[in-house]
């Protein structure tokens, strides 16, 4: 082998491309390098695969690596000497070549397609970031820009492992969906994504789902260290992206059932704001409430000047109310919340139905309300059963069907359905027989969906409770209630005898005192002078003594 610094022979590096920049780099002082650089013609003679290799091994006596790049935008090369290397060159397919190239490539592959009934300009990107399993990639810098006429509403949607994290530098105001997690340069610590579909159609639904119905980019490209994005699209100039909208964002502080809305933001997270002193929807007088961490605001979907409109989502506005040397503006960042399509259960304690409870009481009304969205066709849909489960007890079916089963069942009216929201509601008595077992608590299960196949179920977890067995004492045996009351009369017991002990060793001593022996006389003259006499005999039979 030869000295430090040096390579044993001659080093040539077969650059085939018209115009390629490259900066290579060589643990070895004497590299030697002889760049063929080929023009159109060129490539077409030497032809490529085994065509190249063969004349790069007539003309230089051997071949240590071999690289195919398409549209190669920047090159840096790490070369060494292999003394291992085998006496013939062949390419090996996903061979990981991190170590030894980096390369800026042009990628083409980029797909895109809309709905056919697309009625929105809404447009979504995506990056499907695909990496073998000898991949040691899990950081990816992801560079987005877009031009002055791009518009802005638009979603970036980003997969990749679990394990992948994602350092955007983003000039853009432009919504965020990624899987594993991110930081965005305004933030400290990272974020976590959602989870995402990992297939080609998966990602296109998830963005129709989202109400994207335009795909204006779709890249499957290998895992990299370091992605660029820019975004061409023409259209009216979107408004200059400002702080409160990338923070908000990016945070995603909204979320929807299907009757509310809840903001929830932590406060430290707008520090880069700064100076926000209020946060309102819409409509003002839905103020957030604040304390030292948090700002907090829920509202019912159908208030607060928010609209329903689209499939599935709820459209309102965060107005920030900064205030900065005695002057106060406001910031508007207009949002969507999606409404989930599942199956909410709710237990009240009376008809009104309001402040719903996890509470089951024996021997008492209840009241139950199902409930979900669906914005194709809700009258589709239906209440197909609920069951009232328990432990060491029969699971009671109370309604089948849309129809009552058990007994003490009723099935109510509910309100009638607005903004493609279904509601169901019914009343039962949970009875439990005489001397039967009670159990601490029970499951509502209920199932709806549409008359085909499509089922949604959920379960609520309730708490039961006994009028002759208070909910505070639930949780106590008949053992730890013995141990507790022994342990009552004990140290009651003990206290006792320390205050009797006090007593007798401090009260008045007043029979020592002497008493005149020539006291008046009287009918028990006899008796007081026995017991007030300080004369005693150690044979003393006195019954006072």
């Amino acid at each position: 082998a030869p000295g430090a610094g040096a390579c044993s022979r001659p080093a040539v590096l077969i650059l085939l491309c018209s115009r390629c920049p490259a900066r290579i780099t060589s643990p070895c002082s004497n590299l030697i390098l002889r760049t063929v650089s080929a023009t159109a013609p060129q490539k077409e003679q030497l032809g490529g695969g085994s065509r190249l290799l063969a004349w790069a091994l007539a003309a230089y006596g051997g071949i240590t690596s071999y690289s195919e790049l398409q549209d190669p935008r920047r090159l840096q090369l790490h070369l060494g000497e292999d003394a291992h290397s085998p006496p013939e060159c062949v390419p090996q397919e996903n061979f990981n070549a991190i170590p030894h190239l980096e390369a800026e490539v042009f990628f083409h592959g980029v797909k895109s397609c809309s709905r056919s009934d697309a009625q929105s300009t809404r447009a979504a990107h995506i990056i499907h970031l695909q990496s073998e399993p000898s991949s040691s990639i899990t950081r990816v810098n992801l560079s987005l820009s877009c031009s002055q006429n791009s518009a802005g509403n638009q979603i970036l949607i980003l997969q990749s492992k679990a394990n992948f994290t994602w350092f955007l530098s983003a000039e853009c105001n432009i919504q965020l969906l990624v899987s594993g997690s991110y930081k965005m340069p305004l933030f400290s610590m990272l974020i976590p994504g959602n989870p995402l579909p990992d297939t080609e159609q998966g990602l296109i639904a998830e963005a129709f789902e989202k109400n994207y119905s335009v795909i204006a980019s779709y890249s499957a490209i290998p895992a990299s260290s370091h992605i660029s994005l820019q975004i061409h699209e023409h259209g009216e100039a979107p408004a200059p992206p400002d702080l409160p909208h990338q923070v908000l964002r990016t945070l995603k502080p909204w979320k929807c059932t299907d009757e509310t809305m809840e903001i929830v933001i932590i406060r430290s997270y707008l520090e880069p704001i700064k100076d926000v002193v209020n946060i309102t929807l819409r409509d003002i007088r839905c103020q957030a409430e604040k304390n030292a961490t948090h700002f907090m605001l829920k509202s019912p979907l159908s208030h607060c000047g928010t609209s329903l409109e689209g499939r599935g989502y709820a459209n309102n506005e965060l107005i920030l109310s900064l205030a900065k040397d005695a002057v106060l503006r406001s910031v508007r960042v207009g949002f969507q919340c999606e409404i989930p399509r599942e199956l909410f259960l709710r237990l009240f304690p009376t008809a009104d139905f309001k402040a719903p409870q996890t509470e089951l009481e024996i021997n008492k009304e209840a009241f139950v309300q199902a409930s979900m969205r669906w914005m194709d066709h809700p009258a589709d849909l239906q209440l197909k059963e609920c069951w009232l489960v328990a432990s060491e007890r029969e699971p009671v079916l109370l309604v089948q069907g849309g129809q009552a089963r058990g007994a003490g069942v009723a099935v109510l009216d509910g309100p009638p359905s607005s903004h493609g929201r279904k509601v169901w509601r019914f009343r039962f008595t949970y009875s439990v027989p005489e001397g039967g077992h009670i159990p601490f608590s029970a499951f509502l299960r209920c199932k709806a969906g549409l008359q085909n196949d499509t089922i949604f179920e959920k379960v609520l977890e309730v708490r039961v409770k006994d009028a002759w067995r208070p909910l505070n004492y639930r949780g106590l045996g008949l053992g730890a209630v013995l141990g507790i009351t022994f342990g009552a009369f004990l140290i009651g017991a003990l206290l006792t005898a320390v205050l009797w002990y006090i007593y007798s060793h401090t009260r008045p001593i007043s029979k020592l005192q002497p008493v005149s022996s020539t006291a008046p006389a009287s009918e028990s003259s006899s008796t007081n002078h026995s017991i007030g006499s300080t004369q005693s005999t150690p044979c003393s039979t006195s019954s006072m003594a």
